[in-house]
Parts: structure tokens; C-alpha cells; sequence
């Protein structure tokens, strides 16, 4: 059954999470809408809720024309176009420029421009290259040349590789990063056990996990072309400090950090070190202030290697709940409870 008072609540917000679990109706109109539908609220008395667009079509109310929701919304239709547009870049020979993707896809330029980066947070031609980039990485240990590796990958020749700067060069990678080393060590702490990893530039990795061995496979997957070596000696003073921060929030970790991720990720966990201690966000609210879309933001949430550094922990759902985490909700719930005691007590 429907909770009304829930439904009137995502009708007012146009909270597009809802949209497929109920639909509304309009007495005054005689029709019904999505909850998330772009239209002027209606008055509350005029309004009845449905299951769905078959049972508000029995109840004889027609669909409105503009959130069609007896099928795919706009939001999804574009969702559907974008997909289809990652297929064109993706199985193209020669990479179709923005008017030409847009011409197959069926949008303007400007339009599918727009509705890509929402989605993905790259332009098509950036989303492109960073496909073709995974490409070459995992064509490079495996490959008789950085040559050959970059030619099955789709690029031409070798020169674009070393155009922009990377830790390791093409030719490291091919043979498996030989020259990164990064230094771990691993401590039982009061959500199971943290993993703390460092590179020559700073700390590169901070993972939760109940398992010592688990927590090291997590980090050569993360890092399979680094040499890896315990250095719980020189590690001491980064892994008591990120101790510290978890059972005294206010006495954040002071460490140099090694961010790894794309441009994008790195917007976002940026984004995520200035939520003040105590307080949340939600992934709507980082999106919004991005100029990006929630999933996007949550995809960075997911990928952030620096678990308590780069606190995802802060973002939540837009209807308060925990949502996601990469470590775990009971982790997740520790660390703000923990983190609001400061706030509760001033």
C-alpha cells in the first residue's frame, strides 16, 4: 500500500528515485504524471496515487505528454541515447567526431554534449580516449612492443602515449611498473583492520577490511604493476595518526596524499575533503555543485582509494539514508556517529 504523505513528498521534491514505484493523478486535468514531471505542482486535494500507469489508466486518467510515464521517462530515454552513444565510440575504427556521434545518435551537438557529461562526467571525446587508454593498459604486459600494444589499442603510433605526463611511462608499464615501489603496513583499528599504502609522492591507499590478506589483495589489484614491501617501522607515525582520526574525528590525519584517478574523480574527491567534520552531503547536492550528475558522483564515491582521507563516508542519500559505501553501511554509520559526537557537544 502507499504511504500518501511519503508520495506527496516525492511529488514536491520531483524526487526521479521514485519515478516506476508509483505514479500521481490529477482530478482538476485528468491526468497522471511521474513523480519527478517538470509540471507545476498540483493542489494536494486534486491529487490521488497509483501503482502504476495501468492502474491510474483504469481508474481513467490519461498519461501526460510531457514525463510520458507509461514508459521511459525523458531522463531515461537520454540514458538509453548515451548508452548508445559509448557503443558508437567504443566499436567505431576511427573515433566519429562530436556532429558526427550526434548525428547517428539523433540529438543536437550541444544536447548530446550536455546529456554525455552529465552522465559520465566526460565529453564523449575524453570518454573515448580514456576507453582507448584502458585499452593500451591492458594491452601493454602481454605485448612484444609498447608499439604493437598501442596499435591493437587503436592509436596510431606511440607518440600521443607520452604526450601527457603519467607516473610511469608506457614502456614501465609494459614491464609491469618496475620501477614504482609503494610501502604498506596493516593494523587491526576499531572497524576491523586498515590498510595504509604510500608511494614517494604520500599516501596512495587507506582500506577497511575484516581480513589482513584480503586487504593486500585489494591493494595489488589496485596497483598490480607496483613492488610491494611492509614498512610498518616507517609507516608508524601516517598509520597512528589515521588511527587517531578514526577514535578522535577532530584530530584529522595532517598527510601528504598521493590522489590517483581521472580529472573527473579527482573533482570529486576534492569535493569530498571540504565537507566540513560533522556534517553531510548528499549526492544530488556534490552533483549540483559539480555541474555533474548523482551517478556520476557516486561512481567517484566508489572508486575513492583513500577511505577516511577522502571521506565519502560524508555523502548519503538524498532521503537521509546511509546509501552506499565501499567499506560497508556498519563502517559507514561508525564513522559519522563518531564524527557527530564533536558537533554535539559544542
Amino acid at each position: 500500500m502507499l504511504d500518501a504523505d511519503k508520495c506527496w513528498q516525492a511529488l514536491c521534491d520531483r524526487n526521479a528515485t521514485q519515478d516506476g514505484r508509483f505514479v500521481f493523478a490529477v482530478r482538476s486535468t485528468g491526468i497522471y504524471c511521474r513523480p519527478s514531471c517538470p509540471a507545476r505542482r498540483p493542489r494536494r486535494e486534486n491529487v490521488s496515487f497509483h501503482l502504476d500507469a495501468d492502474a491510474a489508466a483504469a481508474a481513467g486518467f490519461r498519461p501526460c505528454k510531457r514525463c510520458s510515464p507509461q514508459g521511459q521517462s525523458p531522463a531515461e530515454q537520454l540514458d538509453s541515447l548515451v548508452v548508445a552513444a559509448c557503443e558508437l565510440l567504443n566499436t567505431s575504427e576511427q573515433p566519429p567526431t562530436l556532429a558526427q556521434l550526434a548525428a547517428r545518435i539523433g540529438l543536437s551537438a550541444s544536447h548530446l554534449a550536455r546529456a554525455f557529461k552529465v552522465r559520465t562526467g566526460l565529453t564523449p571525446k575524453a570518454w573515448s580516449e580514456a576507453q582507448r587508454r584502458a585499452r593500451l593498459e591492458q594491452q601493454l604486459p602481454a605485448a612484444n612492443s609498447v608499439l604493437d600494444a598501442a596499435l591493437n589499442a587503436g592509436y596510431s603510433g606511440t607518440r600521443a602515449l607520452y604526450q601527457q605526463p603519467a607516473p610511469l611511462s608506457p614502456a614501465q608499464r609494459r614491464k609491469q611498473a618496475a620501477g614504482e615501489q609503494l610501502r604498506y603496513s596493516i593494523a587491526p583499528c576499531p572497524l576491523g583492520h586498515l590498510l595504509l599504502a604510500s608511494s614517494a609522492k604520500g599516501i596512495c591507499a587507506l582500506l577497511f577490511g575484516d581480513d589482513p590478506a584480503a586487504l593486500l589483495s585489494e591493494l595489488q589489484q589496485r596497483f598490480a604493476a607496483a613492488e610491494l614491501h611492509v614498512d610498518n617501522a616507517g609507516l608508524g607515525d601516517s598509520l597512528r595518526q589515521a588511527l587517531a582520526q578514526i577514535s578522535e574525528p577532530q584530530r584529522a590525519a595532517q598527510l601528504p596524499l598521493d590522489i590517483r584517478g581521472t580529472a573527473f574523480q579527482q573533482q570529486v574527491w576534492r569535493a569530498l575533503q571540504q565537507i566540513p567534520l560533522g556534517q553531510t552531503r548528499n549526492y544530488a547536492e556534490l552533483a549540483a555543485q559539480l555541474g555533474s550528475h548523482p551517478r556520476a558522483v557516486a561512481r567517484a564515491c566508489a572508486s575513492n582509494p583513500l577511505g577516511l582521507l577522502v571521506p565519502c563516508h560524508r555523502v548519503i542519500a538524498s532521503n537521509g539514508s546511509l546509501s552506499g559505501y565501499r567499506w560497508g553501511l556498519a563502517r559507514k554509520a561508525a564513522l559519522l556517529k563518531q564524527e557527530a559526537e564533536p558537533s554535539r557537544e559544542q
